[in-house]
């Protein structure tokens, strides 16, 4: 899944090469022309790629795969590469500020020697031309089109209609009564001006059964005898007006083909305007709305201005999975968010997708092993069903224990299945989105967020803008935080005025394991793997297997602790985090080490050693609850790619550097955020 990243990290990587900044830091390095050779081999590939993505995801070629996969590759050490050069540019400009003439003389016989390390640069960068050169020179075979454009199209689900057996629903009579109360209601005030139609949205991410919520309504015998027009319009791919006017012109116009249905498509909009308000006007009507995810307001305003001929009283239902769509849409005081379904009502649906009619009383043993199963599920009608009915008529316990032991991602899905379903809400994401989600993975199911970590995170792994006059990268991370909750991919979340606490619902958190595979990782005492190139590492039990599973860590970006109570053990430390030379985000919570390393969370700790100067990638350091620290390392300044340095409950530290809280000293001054408190 991660070759879904891949154009967003080649975009990235020219933005860069192309930046006048950049180009300035490559002159004073003085790779300023390799890197342009580079640049052109990169543009080159990445011309190719949204073709080559496309390809793979239609046509599944193993072959094809594999070619993505080598260039995501490359991809990464070019990153990496890049960070060399705004490391050296910092670190100038640091012993330029800070240095003294015996930093700048020991510097010239060191191994980072501007010269040597000119020549080392230089050296990696046409490796790394070379490499890539050599795969683009395989793009021909796939037959893959130059597309500058990130056009992708989402392919959503197929178009719905509005019968339902209604016998077959379980668990949402009280939804249908708080909707069907909501069209009974008269219409009291509309803030869109329109005093004859309401719109009530249902929202909720995919799976959820808004559609069948929908569907128990819309053939409701109440609400067929209250509103004498109802159309059902299945919206989907496109927010197309001149499409949607036919549909509720003409219910058929999906399902059947005719003369004059013909006749109709050929008529122009203004022509079609006018029947569309022939048929509405005057009469009391019900339009549902199904699956809308366009965000274009204008649009819907459009819609709604032909509309409004309607009589007094008449209602919009509005299906969608996004909160900003129901707020646009949406004139009652509430939108109707669904919730899962009961575990009593969840295992009265299993049953009935799982066994033939009656046949489950004969297999108390099957339907005990299905509580559990019916764990993975949390509530969401599709997933019951999902799961229900990839075990109908097997009846071997095995089998469903196989099923209950497997994570959900493993397991096949069809098209109308629920990891399908909510990976539609995944692809329709901009790619910096797509990418900041699939960071959540890192964290375990139930992890409550909070929205600070996860701005550091998705910043060290230079996925935020860097900080502008207007907006810090917290800032810019609580509007993707805000854009995901939109999209219904976060719930519970508190607004604590700063900053946000959050979480993620346990199948969402299993799509985001499922899109980050190879490069997102939690590792834990029963790991018996790590991917080779995986590039942030979460660890969420102690006693870890640092002998048994080793990879090279080289590429390694971040390392977490996430967990309470969970943190490193000095041998961990020495075996792991001395050997990932691109580390960009370290936080070692709860380290039980006493005497060394950067731990936060280390009670005993009195000093940090000398060798963290030496993680020159790193962005962010954390250190709380270390009471007897008692300084930070002399050469801290080295570390040059340093954005945030964060000191919390250290008070040997803070005692010492209290005169200078609040003021940059000379030291870290490069460090755009330095937080210190007791």
């Amino acid at each position: 899944m991660a070759e879904s990243f891949i154009f967003s990290i080649a975009d990235s990587l020219t933005s860069k090469l192309a930046s006048r900044a950049y180009g300035e830091a490559s002159r004073v390095v003085g790779v300023y022309d390799d890197l342009q050779d580079l640049k052109t081999s990169l543009s080159y590939v990445k011309a190719v790629l949204l073709d080559a993505e496309q390809k793979q995801k239609q046509e599944q070629s193993h072959e094809l795969r594999e070619w993505l996969k080598q260039i995501k590759l490359v991809f990464y050490d070019a990153e990496n590469l890049l960070d060399q050069v705004d490391c050296e540019t910092l670190r100038k400009q640091v012993i330029r500020d800070y240095g003294t003439p015996k930093d700048k003389v020991g510097r010239f016989f060191s191994s980072s020697n501007p010269l040597v390390f000119r020549y080392k640069l230089a050296h990696q960068i046409k490796e790394i031309k070379k490499r890539l050169d050599k795969v683009a020179a395989d793009r021909d075979k796939f037959g893959l089109q130059v597309i500058d454009v990130d056009r992708r199209v989402v392919h959503k689900r197929e178009m719905t209609y509005s019968h339902v057996v209604e016998s077959d629903v379980i668990g949402r009579a009280h939804d249908k009564k708080k909707i069907i109360k909501l069209l009974m209601e008269p219409i009291l005030d509309n803030n869109a001006g329109y005093k004859h139609i309401s719109v009530i949205p249902i929202v909720g991410f995919g799976g959820l059964g808004k559609t069948t919520l929908a569907k128990l309504v819309f053939n409701d015998k109440r609400v067929t005898k209250s509103f004498p027009l109802k159309r059902w319009v299945s919206v989907s791919d496109d927010f197309n007006i001149k499409s949607l006017i036919l549909k509720i012109i003409n219910p058929l116009s999906d399902f059947a083909s005719s003369t004059g249905q013909q006749n109709l498509r050929d008529l122009e909009i203004e022509q079609l305007q006018h029947r569309l308000r022939n048929v509405l006007e005057g009469k009391k009507f019900l339009l549902v709305l199904d699956d809308v995810w366009n965000e274009d307001r204008v649009k819907w305003v459009e819609l709604q201005h032909l509309i409004s001929v309607g009589a007094q009283g008449s209602k919009v239902i509005v299906t969608t999975r996004s909160q900003s769509i129901a707020s646009m849409m949406g004139t009652v005081a509430y939108s109707h968010h669904l919730k899962g379904l009961s575990p009593k009502n969840s295992l009265r649906l299993f049953v009935r997708w799982a066994f033939k009619e009656g046949e489950e009383g004969k297999y108390p043993d099957l339907i005990e092993i299905g509580r559990e199963i019916l764990k993975k599920c949390k509530g969401v009608p599709l997933a019951v069903r999902t799961l229900g009915s990839s075990l109908f008529s097997k009846h071997e316990i095995q089998e469903w224990e196989s099923l209950r032991d497997k994570e959900i991602w493993n397991l096949p899905q069809k098209e109308d299945d629920i990891l399908p379903a909510l990976k539609l809400s995944y692809d329709e994401m901009p790619s910096h989105l797509r990418q900041c989600f699939a960071l959540l993975s890192l964290y375990p199911r139930n992890f409550r967020f909070d929205s600070f970590g996860v701005a550091s995170l998705w910043g060290a792994a230079g996925l935020l803008p860097l900080q502008s006059k207007d907006k810090t990268m917290v800032d810019v991370a609580h509007q993707y935080l805000r854009d995901l909750m939109a999209r219904s991919f976060l719930h519970d979340v508190s607004d604590c005025g700063t900053f946000y606490f959050f979480g993620i619902h346990d199948l969402v958190h299993d799509l985001a394991v499922y899109v980050a595979k190879d490069v997102c990782q939690l590792v834990s005492s029963n790991t018996q793997d790590i991917s080779e190139n995986v590039l942030h590492l979460s660890f969420v039990e102690n006693g870890l297997p640092y002998n048994s599973v080793k990879p090279s860590l080289r590429g390694t970006r971040s390392i977490l602790f996430p967990v309470d109570e969970v943190g490193a053990s000095e041998a961990f430390l020495n075996a792991w985090v001395l050997n990932c030379t691109y580390l960009r985000y370290l936080d070692l919570s709860n380290s039980t080490c006493e005497t060394l390393p950067e731990s936060i969370g280390c009670y005993e700790l009195e000093v940090l050693p000398e060798w963290l100067s030496n993680l020159s990638s790193l962005k962010f350091l954390f250190m709380g609850g270390c009471p007897k620290l008692k300084s930070l390392p002399s050469d801290i300044h080295r570390l040059t790619s340093l954005q945030v340095l964060r000191i919390i409950n250290c008070t040997e530290l803070y005692r010492k550097y209290e005169p200078q809280v609040g003021e940059c000293w000379p030291m870290i001054s490069h460090i755009k955020h330095t937080d210190i408190r007791k």
